[in-house]
C-alpha cells in the first residue's frame, strides 16, 4: 500500500469519494485525511519499541569525555533502547547513569568497574575517558514512521508513493475511527477494532521465549534434558 492507496482505503470505508491525489489536493475531505493519516503515524510509532523502527548504531570512541552529537551517530532517533551500549572491543557494557550519580564521579574523579555513559544537551559522555578507537553499539527505535517509494525513511508523508513502515491495514483501521471522530459520528466499534489489531500486533512484533510454569528445561544450558545418552568427547 501507499499513501494513496491508504486513503483510498479509508474513502470507501466511510462513503468518501476515492482521490487519484492526495499531495496537493484541494478537496477539504482529502486535506483532513492527510493531517489524520500525520497523527496516526506518529502516533502509532509511539505506541510500541516495533521492530520494524528498530535500528543498531555505534561510534568509534574518542579519547575525551564527550563522545560526540546523538544526531551525528543516529540521525535519525527518536529514543535509545534500555540496556544495548556495549563497548564490542573489550566485551563489557556501557552504563548509563542519572545525574545525580554522574556529578557525584566528576567530583569524586572515581567510577565502578564499567566505563559510564550520559546523554545531555544532545551530547553523548562517557566516564572514565575511553580508550580511543573502541568500537560502542547500542540499538534505538527511528523516528521515520513512513518512507518513501525508494525506501528514504521520513517523519510525514511528502508524496503519493510513500509507503507506511508501521502495518499499512492498521494506519487505514486509524485513519477511520479518526475520521468518523473528526466529523462527530459514532466511532466507538471502530476504535475497538483498531485496539484490537494493536495489541495482537504488538503481542506478535518480536519473538519471545517460552514459559514454563513447571521447572525448567532452558535450550542454552547443557544439562540431562537436552543432551542425548552416549559417549561424548570432552
Amino acid at each position: 500500500m501507499s499513501l494513496l492507496t491508504i486513503t483510498q482505503t479509508i474513502c470507501k470505508r466511510v462513503g468518501v469519494t476515492s482521490p487519484s491525489i492526495v499531495i496537493g489536493n484541494a478537496d477539504q475531505n482529502i486535506v483532513r485525511l492527510l493531517n489524520i493519516l500525520e497523527e496516526e503515524g506518529q502516533e502509532l510509532s509511539e505506541r510500541h519499541r516495533w521492530q520494524a523502527l528498530t535500528k543498531e548504531a555505534s561510534f568509534t570512541t574518542a579519547a575525551t569525555i564527550s563522545q560526540g552529537l546523538v544526531s551525528t551517530i543516529a540521525t535519525d532517533i527518536a529514543y535509545f533502547k534500555n540496556d544495548t551500549f556495549f563497548n564490542r572491543n573489550s566485551n563489557v557494557p556501557v552504563i548509563p547513569v542519572d545525574d545525580v550519580t554522574w556529578q557525584r564521579m566528576q567530583a569524586n574523579t572515581a567510577s565502578g568497574p564499567y566505563p559510564n555513559l550520559r546523554i545531555f544537551g544532545k551530547t553523548i559522555y562517557m566516564y572514565p575517558v575511553p580508550t580511543a578507537g573502541e568500537s560502542v553499539f547500542f540499538e534505538y527505535i527511528s523516528k521515520n514512521w513512513c518512507a518513501s517509494s525508494g525506501g528514504t525513511g521520513q517523519t510525514a508523508w511528502a508524496a503519493d508513493a510513500d509507503v507506511g513502515v508501521l502495518d499499512e491495514e492498521l494506519m487505514a483501521q486509524g485513519g477511520v475511527w479518526r475520521w468518523k471522530k473528526s466529523m462527530g459520528f459514532d466511532y466507538g466499534e471502530d476504535f475497538r477494532q483498531y485496539e484490537q489489531r494493536i495489541q495482537n500486533a504488538i503481542a506478535r512484533d518480536i519473538p519471545r521465549g517460552r514459559i514454563l510454569m513447571r521447572g525448567s528445561r532452558n535450550p542454552h544450558f547443557i544439562s540431562k534434558g537436552n543432551i542425548e545418552d552416549g559417549s561424548w568427547t570432552l
